[in-house]
């Protein structure tokens, strides 16, 4: 599996999209510790994927995809606790959950190719 840069990984592009989208999503709100943990969660999993990628090895690779996987896991976990503690609406939390799934499942696939 060969990309020219990793912009071309469909997780690190999907994973932006979340980025993007809790930005959007928590932009107003005043729980800035939730707030700023949730974005570092998801930016995380954008960076790890450009970071592993740019480490030139397949080890260092599959590595830092683990640590993304694992970001991922905890934008999830974050979004049910918003969407428990009425941060969120449902729309809202089934696109950031469905998203962090979908991510979670090319990176697993990504990491078995590895």
């Amino acid at each position: 599996m060969k990309f020219e840069r990793f912009e071309d990984i469909i997780a690190w592009q999907k994973a932006k999209e979340l980025t993007l989208k809790i930005y959007l999503i928590f932009s107003d709100s005043k729980d800035f510790g939730f707030k700023d943990q949730i974005q570092r969660a998801s930016v995380s999993v954008m960076n790890n994927i450009a970071e592993g990628y740019e480490r030139k090895t397949n080890n260092e690779f599959k590595q830092f995809l683990y640590i993304a996987k694992g970001s991922c896991g905890e934008v999830r976990s974050m979004s049910i606790l918003a969407k428990e503690l009425n941060r969120i609406n449902e729309t809202d939390y089934q696109t950031i959950f469905s998203l962090s799934i979908e991510i979670s499942m090319i990176l697993s696939g990504l990491i078995k190719k590895l």
